[in-house]
């Protein structure tokens, strides 16, 4: 499986560890920069590649990875058929794969040991979608509504005073 990665400057050395453990482990990883140590350097354009990489190629992954994870995040789940999830725990590596068929993770360098976040990856990577039926309308709900730009039906109803 081809796994993109994606960091600013506060991720370099974490996406580095990452390229050459996936890479053992027989997947092929892609960096999608940086590069090089950049400490004014802006995370956007390196999560919009990987997004844009992984949209672009059905069954591929990606990890963004920043300081906290969160604004990472934000800027990949800006392109189209994007679902990025923050994985902090165990939990929420392994949900975000089950429940939301998450194509992207983003980590938080500056939140985890070197070897948390690795594991993290790992949990994140080998957990499969479930397919179950609730998940599946749930995120056909999300692709519609990307799409569209129309809430659905059964949404919460709004309330005038």
């Amino acid at each position: 499986m081809r796994v993109f990665l994606g960091t600013d400057h506060a991720g370099l050395e974490l996406k580095s560890h990452l390229m050459q453990v996936l890479a053992d482990e027989g997947y092929e990883p892609v960096d999608c920069g940086a590069f090089d140590y950049d400490p004014q350097d802006d995370y956007p354009p390196f999560c919009f590649a990987v997004g844009e990489r992984v949209v672009t190629e059905p069954g591929s992954l990606g990890i963004v990875i920043g300081g906290s994870g969160n604004g990472e995040q934000i800027a990949a789940n800006k392109v189209p058929g994007v679902r990025a999830a923050l994985i902090w725990n165990g939990s929420t590596a392994m949900l975000a794969r089950q429940h939301n068929d998450a194509n992207v993770a983003a980590v938080g360098n500056r939140q985890h040991s070197v070897e948390e976040a690795t594991e993290l990856v790992r949990l994140f990577l080998h957990e499969p979608f479930s397919g179950e039926a609730r998940h599946v309308r749930r995120i056909g709900l999300l692709s519609d509504y990307e799409r569209d730009r129309h809430r659905p039906a059964g949404g919460l109803p709004t309330q005038t005073p």
